[in-house]
């Protein structure tokens, strides 16, 4: 289902409709217990799903945090290949 915490609240509207058109207290008791049992499952969908979406959202920021760190270790390493002083042979210097 496209999106389960509707579909339960929908299941709890229906059951609490039969519930205050029951006739029978039996009836009426089983559906309100269903409609609350119908309501639980929505809560616990939602909850689900926000949960879902707080893990999501922290591995989507792990994985551009170690990109960021992947490319500023690779700039700094270019950096220092960039810096380093070279040391010329003594045959450079030579008068000759």
């Amino acid at each position: 289902m496209s999106n389960d915490a509707a579909f339960y609240r929908a299941r709890a509207e229906a059951e609490q409709a039969n519930a205050q058109a029951a006739t029978l207290d039996n009836v009426r008791d089983r559906c309100t217990r269903a409609a609350h049992a119908w309501e639980q499952m929505a809560e616990r969908a939602e909850q689900t799903r926000d949960q879902r979406l707080v893990r999501e959202g922290a591995a989507a920021r792990a994985r551009v945090d170690a990109l960021l760190d992947t490319e500023m270790a690779a700039a700094t390493a270019a950096d220092e290949t960039a810096s380093v002083d070279h040391e010329w042979p003594e045959s450079a210097h030579a008068d000759g």
